[in-house]
């Protein structure tokens, strides 16, 4: 390893954890706990992507609404991402296709890029300022190794209707990006504030009447023609539930051998200079992913910072969400930085923070009803990939609500394999992840000495 890529004792000083993500503040329009007795025709818990859009949605269809959020609205992971609004290219076509198969596969294709046209048009319809850049994302390659896969994927993606367009070195240059990523996949889609994307459906949702209790955590439910929620000083009850509680989905006794919540971790740079950005010439500003198997994404925002999402991964005995610091993925995060970005070698890191995703052993949707009347929903196992697709779940929940069940729906549907019981399931995630890193390390080897022969 080369002195610039080493990770200094002072980068890890520098690094404050954010508790609530780096997104969002608590509001000061903090609504208030239930306490009494309330009642609605649905009842929604998670005030995340999902949540709220699924609450707007039934709102706008008649519905009376309660939503119980266990701390403010945009707490959970939709405050937490990299602000990442992609469709099909971020998900793995040939896992897919061989989970599903190729006609199967199309639909979930075009449920991801549907989700991505669904966002952009109710950013507009709701009048929400998000700091919304539609400048594209790119999937882009670190070291030449990494263009078999590359094409390969693109080619499965071309089959199944996922439309991408290859970036080749000239363009990348003529365009700015950072001269780590050589080429890559483009698709259409681009990056966002996720707190401001996610406060405005919450300011959304409470203009538009829906009761929204935060600070409200749901304790226990029973089942019935009527679902009675019960929280710390209340209780509502309504005849539908939707669980829109992601990774926290498990600890309510539902979906524990369906999905596994995954830590993820972020950092925040300090902000550039106008010679920092200069150095850069990232004009464009398009959010770039990379084809590691944990992949890393890079993104300028709105106030000139970077943040740079994922390439660690964690997972916490018994599929718990401890709100706790990180601090070796926020490590390889800083050496990812000075690596990839050499001209910002000297760029102090303003803040860090984690948060959970959930994720399927088959890396699908997991969408569905239970409970004995079926008037439970639930949506998880976004896989990190929820701002788009989550969003779009709340219209799609709204439909099979109200007794329209679009076709959208009807593709989700499929068999999702059972996860592994404790401790078994420990073990086999942290195999998984320890040889995932050996990989992407391979790989970041060779691209470290590629640059410093070049």
């Amino acid at each position: 390893m080369s002195p610039r890529s080493e990770v200094a004792s002072s980068d890890f000083e520098s690094l404050r954890f954010r508790r609530i993500g780096g997104w969002v503040e608590q509001p000061d329009d903090l609504q208030p706990q239930l306490e009494g007795h309330d009642s609605a025709d649905v009842i929604v818990v998670g005030a995340g992507f999902a949540g709220l859009s699924t609450a707007l949605e039934l709102n706008a269809r008649g519905a009376k609404v309660i939503v119980l959020e266990q701390e403010f609205g945009g707490f959970g992971s939709s405050g937490r991402n990299a602000g990442y609004l992609l469709g099909s290219m971020g998900i793995e076509f040939e896992l897919f296709a061989k989970r599903v198969g190729h006609e199967h596969a199309r639909k979930f294709v075009s449920f991801y890029d549907e989700a991505v046209c669904y966002v952009e048009r109710r950013l507009l319809e709701l009048g929400i300022d998000c700091d919304y850049k539609s400048s594209g994302i790119i999937r882009a390659v670190v070291h030449p190794s990494q263009e078999k896969w590359l094409r390969r994927s693109m080619a499965l993606g071309h089959e199944l209707g996922s439309v991408t367009r290859f970036v080749d070195q000239a363009e990348m240059r003529a365009r700015g990006i950072p001269p780590a990523f050589l080429f890559g996949s483009e698709q259409r889609g681009g990056t966002l504030n996720p707190g401001k994307y996610v406060s405005g459906l919450r300011r959304a949702a409470i203009q538009a009447g829906v009761k929204l209790y935060e600070k409200t955590p749901l304790l226990s439910y029973s089942e019935g023609p009527t679902i009675t929620c019960k929280t710390a000083r209340g209780s509502a009850s309504a005849r539908v539930m939707v669980l829109a509680t992601n990774a926290y989905t498990p600890q309510l006794g539902l979906l524990r051998d369906k999905v596994a919540p995954i830590r993820v971790s972020a950092i925040e740079t300090q902000p550039l200079s106008p010679k920092q950005l200069a150095s850069l010439g990232w004009h464009g500003r398009e959010g770039i992913i990379t084809p590691h198997l944990t992949m890393e994404s890079h993104r300028l925002t709105a106030h000139n910072t970077m943040v740079l999402t994922v390439k660690k991964l964690n997972y916490v005995y018994g599929s718990k969400t401890p709100n706790v610091p990180d601090n070796g993925a926020y490590g390889a995060l800083v050496q990812t930085l000075r690596e990839r970005h050499p001209s910002l070698y000297d760029l102090g890191i303003q803040h860090c923070w984690s948060g959970y995703v959930s994720v399927a052993y088959d890396a699908l949707p997991v969408v569905g009803a239970t409970g004995a009347q079926q008037n439970i929903l639930y949506v998880s196992g976004c896989s990190g990939h929820g701002l788009a697709t989550h969003s779009f779940m709340g219209q799609l929940l709204a439909e099979r609500i109200s007794g329209v069940e679009s076709a959208f729906f009807t593709a989700l549907q499929h068999k999702t394999p059972s996860t592994l019981p404790e401790p078994f399931q420990w073990c086999a995630l942290k195999a998984t992840f320890a040889a995932v890193k050996q990989y992407d390390d391979w790989t970041n080897r060779k691209a470290r000495k590629a640059a410093t022969a070049g």
